[in-house]
């Protein structure tokens, strides 16, 4: 009786051993799975935008309206400049009534410069921020994309202010998303 009880008790010890060997080799293999579908990365934003086609073109554009509003101001300036040789010429000519009212059309078109360039400073500004938040909504919409397709659980974004003080080599995307993102644009274009 005594070896069918020890048979019993190894069946049974066998058995459970055996179920709990499947249960963890199950466990090993569902987080091993998940473990590696699991990638984090990361982009280097300088990288990006500087890269990037997309950003590009809007730094041209900008630099367009920009020499533009330059252009405005620098007639303005010569139109104050030459209003004011013009007075110092005719000085000795003009009445003192004259000189007042000369004096008075300079001041008017200083003032005028002076607030066209406050105006193209506060223009030229919002333009800038314009430009820069939709090429940026550009890239992190690409990110998303990028990131569900490669099956990233994470990527993070490097930028010079050092949120990322190291990261292991292989973990920047940088190249790889700005080749894709600058595709992309390229497409956009045809």
């Amino acid at each position: 009786m005594q070896k069918k009880d020890e048979s019993k008790n190894f069946k049974r010890i066998w058995f459970i051993s055996y179920q709990v060997a499947i249960v963890c080799a199950i466990v090993y293999l569902l987080l091993t799975h998940f473990v590696k579908n699991d990638k984090i990365a990361y982009v280097d934003s300088a990288r990006i935008l500087n890269e990037y086609k997309g950003s590009k073109d809007a730094k041209k554009a900008y630099e367009i309206k920009a020499k533009r509003w330059q252009a405005n101001i620098d007639t303005l300036t010569n139109e104050v400049k030459t209003a004011i040789q013009k007075y110092e010429k005719s000085l000795a000519t003009l009445t003192p009534k004259e000189q007042e009212l000369s004096k008075e059309l300079i001041k008017g078109k200083e003032r005028s410069l002076n607030d066209y360039q406050r105006a193209i400073q506060q223009n030229a500004k919002e333009e800038d921020g314009k430009l820069t938040q939709q090429v940026v909504t550009e890239i992190n919409a690409f990110l998303i994309k990028y990131g569900k397709e490669h099956n990233y659980k994470l990527i993070l974004i490097a930028n010079q202010s050092g949120t990322i003080a190291y990261a292991r080599e292989g973990l920047d995307i940088s190249t790889g998303v700005i080749e894709e993102l600058n595709k992309q644009f390229g497409e956009k274009d045809k």
